[in-house]
């Protein structure tokens, strides 16, 4: 599925509807209108405008009112826009009826976000995903794609799934997401097997996560030299990346990068990047990373939160990182003991953070050498399956392990250790 691009850049007209009739994640306020202008601008559009329409309830025929729908139309050709994208979920109906009265393409939020994940995607398993979520996007929405069909290959809305594929029958378009579907398990088995291989060395996993752009894979690139493009744009990283980091002598951890977070993330999104988002199911640790100067920080902590309440196991470890704490003053941020003060620019609070992952991490953790006798030789295997293994020697004295294990295997272990490292 390539992606497309047109020379000429977009123009759209931003509108949004805050209906009292809407829950929190349904309506769309000035703050959540700016948002969806920095993501136009990360699918390479330009916003000319944008409206903002209060009403109890949406209008069924054109969702934000007949007379609103015509203001929209006369800033759209006051200002030559070529789309309109909307801050809110529309019915295929009402996109058929807007596009009808406003004369040019309408995406709202789920299409525009859907098309920077198109362009973004790198790794097989990143476009799988994407191609996924475009098709459930599309399927319940394909008699009321008018304009948005008809555009083949240009900008913003018609990456992915072409026009003559989309105009094919539906039983075509659930085969192709039942063997994408088959695909993603198929990654996703492949990810059990590598997990397996780490929680049998016994090696940590610590999943970065957190609102888009907030500073995740700067985090990575300093503390592992990941080398991952790390851009001022929302939903830079799609893909997965994970490294080996020391965090100390006795701690080494699998660290993984995940795909930011966002207000109104749309379902079929979420469900699409599982196989991404289950990494965040057997972290052992979460690293929530915090855009310390962003003025909406509050919402987006909630929905970060809120998020790994879904995705990750209940008892999972959080350590916040207040990551750009050299842009705000020290009593913006809050002081705690699962809080730490960075940034991952400058490697400030580097040491600060690593230490508060050994602490959450690594106090449970013994480094050992055990001097086991020949009639506990089972003993080695228990200890290649559930714990990290340094060495073993067969002596006179018997079997020496060195090895690194839980409270649970320490206390097993207790009476034949020679050495705590």
């Amino acid at each position: 599925m390539e992606a497309t691009f047109e020379t000429k850049q977009e123009r759209a007209v931003l509108v949004g509807l805050n209906a009292d009739c809407f829950t929190k994640e349904q309506t769309a306020t000035d703050e959540t209108l700016e948002e969806l202008e920095a993501l136009l601008e990360t699918a390479g559009g330009f916003c000319t405008g944008k409206i903002l329409q209060n009403r109890h309830t949406p209008d069924s025929h054109s969702f934000i009112g007949e007379g609103k729908a015509q203001e929209v139309k006369m800033l759209v050709e006051f200002t030559e826009a070529t789309m309109v994208v909307f801050d809110n979920e529309l019915s295929p109906g009402h996109i058929r009826a807007l596009e009808e009265i406003l004369g040019v393409t309408v995406l709202d939020r789920s299409a525009l976000i859907l098309d920077i994940f198109a362009q973004r995607a790198k790794t097989r398993e990143g476009r799988l995903q994407v191609e996924l979520a475009q098709y459930k996007y599309l399927l319940p929405r394909l008699s009321g794609m008018g304009k948005s069909l008809s555009r083949q290959g240009g900008g913003i809305g018609t990456r992915g799934p072409g026009e003559t594929k989309l105009e094919s029958d539906r039983r075509h378009i659930r085969e192709r997401i039942a063997r994408l579907q088959s695909e993603l398990e198929q990654v996703r088995q492949v990810r059990g097997v590598q997990r397996e291989r780490r929680m049998k060395n016994s090696v940590p996993v610590v999943a970065i996560v957190g609102y888009t752009n907030a500073g995740k894979s700067t985090l990575l690139n300093k503390l592992t030299g990941a080398g991952i493009p790390a851009n001022n744009r929302l939903f830079d990283t799609l893909d997965t990346t994970s490294r080996q980091l020391t965090v100390s002598d006795n701690l080494d951890v699998v660290l993984s990068d995940t795909v930011g977070f966002i207000a109104k993330l749309p379902h079929h999104l979420v469900d699409a990047f599982r196989a991404t988002l289950e990494e965040l199911e057997y972290a052992d640790l979460l690293l929530h990373v915090i855009d310390s100067a962003d003025p909406n920080r509050e919402e987006h902590i909630a929905v970060v939160e809120s998020l790994i309440r879904k995705l990750a196991k209940p008892d999972t470890q959080v350590l916040r990182c207040y990551n750009k704490a050299d842009l705000v003053s020290a009593e913006e941020i809050p002081i705690g003991e699962d809080v730490v003060k960075m940034s991952a620019a400058t490697g400030q609070g580097m040491d600060d953070l690593l230490k508060a992952i050994e602490r959450t991490l690594g106090h449970s953790r013994h480094h050992i050498i055990v001097t086991l006798p020949y009639s506990m030789g089972s003993m080695v295997d228990t200890l290649h399956k559930n714990a990290q293994v340094l060495n073993v020697d067969y002596t006179v004295e018997g079997i020496l392990v060195e090895t690194i294990v839980d409270p649970i295997l320490y206390g097993r272990l207790k009476d034949y250790i020679t050495k705590e490292l």
